[in-house]
C-alpha cells in the first residue's frame, strides 16, 4: 500500500506558463543547433568562446566544485533535499526531469553530433580534465536548467533569483574549462527548460 505522505495528490494545478516552458526550451534547442557543425565553428561562435575561455578570472580549484552542481549526481541529492522538507511531489518530478534530461542529452548528441572545443579550435585553454565525447548539447547546462524549471514554482521570489544566477554560472564555468563552445550550453539549457516543461504539464503540482 502506498503511504499516504506519497500518495498522488487529489488536485493537481498545471498552469499555460507550464507550456510556454515547454515551447520556449524547444525553440532555443532547435535554434542553437541549426549553426552546429561537426567539423567547424563559426567565427562569432569562436569569439565569444575565446573571450570567456582565454580569460583567467578565477582558479580552477575553485571553479570546479561550482561547475558540478551541473553534474547529474545532483538530481537525486535535490530530490532527497526535497523530500527532507517533505516536499514529496517535487522530489519525484525532480527524479524524472534528471533522468529525463540525461537520456534525452544522449539523443540529442547523435542527432547533433559535434566535438569539443580542443577538437575544432586551437589554442583552447584546458583546465582541469579534458572533457570527452561529444559536445552538444551540455550535460551539465540541461541537467541544472531542468531542476530549475521543475523547481520554480515551488520557489520564491529570492529562490527564483538564485537559481537562474546558479544555472547561468554553471554554463559559463563549462566554456571556462574548455569543455562546452556557447551554442552546447545554449542548447543544453534549451532541453532542460523543454524537459522541466514537460514534466510540469505531465506531474502537475499540488495546490
Amino acid at each position: 500500500m502506498t503511504a499516504p505522505a506519497l500518495a498522488r495528490p487529489t488536485t493537481l494545478l498545471r498552469k499555460w506558463s507550464d507550456l510556454w516552458v515547454l515551447a520556449v526550451g524547444v525553440a532555443v534547442l532547435v535554434l542553437a543547433s541549426l549553426p552546429v557543425h561537426p567539423d567547424r565553428v563559426s567565427d562569432a561562435e569562436a569569439a565569444v568562446f575565446r573571450f570567456l575561455n582565454g580569460t583567467t578570472v578565477l582558479p580552477f580549484v575553485v571553479v570546479w566544485p561550482v561547475m558540478q552542481l551541473g553534474n547529474v549526481l545532483v538530481v537525486p541529492v535535490s530530490a532527497a533535499v526535497a523530500a527532507a522538507l517533505r516536499r514529496w511531489w517535487l522530489a519525484v518530478e525532480l527524479l524524472v526531469a534528471g533522468a529525463g534530461t540525461y537520456l534525452l542529452a544522449k539523443v540529442v548528441k547523435g542527432i547533433v553530433p559535434r566535438g569539443r572545443p580542443a577538437g575544432l579550435l586551437d589554442d583552447v585553454v584546458i583546465r582541469g580534465a579534458a572533457a570527452m565525447g561529444r559536445g552538444f548539447v551540455s550535460g551539465h547546462a540541461a541537467t541544472l536548467a531542468a531542476l530549475a524549471a521543475v523547481a520554480w514554482p515551488w520557489l520564491g521570489r529570492r529562490g527564483r533569483i538564485a537559481a537562474t544566477a546558479v544555472v547561468v554560472v554553471v554554463c559559463l564555468t563549462r566554456i571556462y574549462v574548455g569543455a562546452h563552445l556557447p551554442l552546447d550550453v545554449v542548447g543544453g539549457a534549451g532541453l532542460g527548460l523543454a524537459v522541466g516543461g514537460a514534466v510540469r504539464l505531465l506531474l502537475g503540482r499540488p495546490a
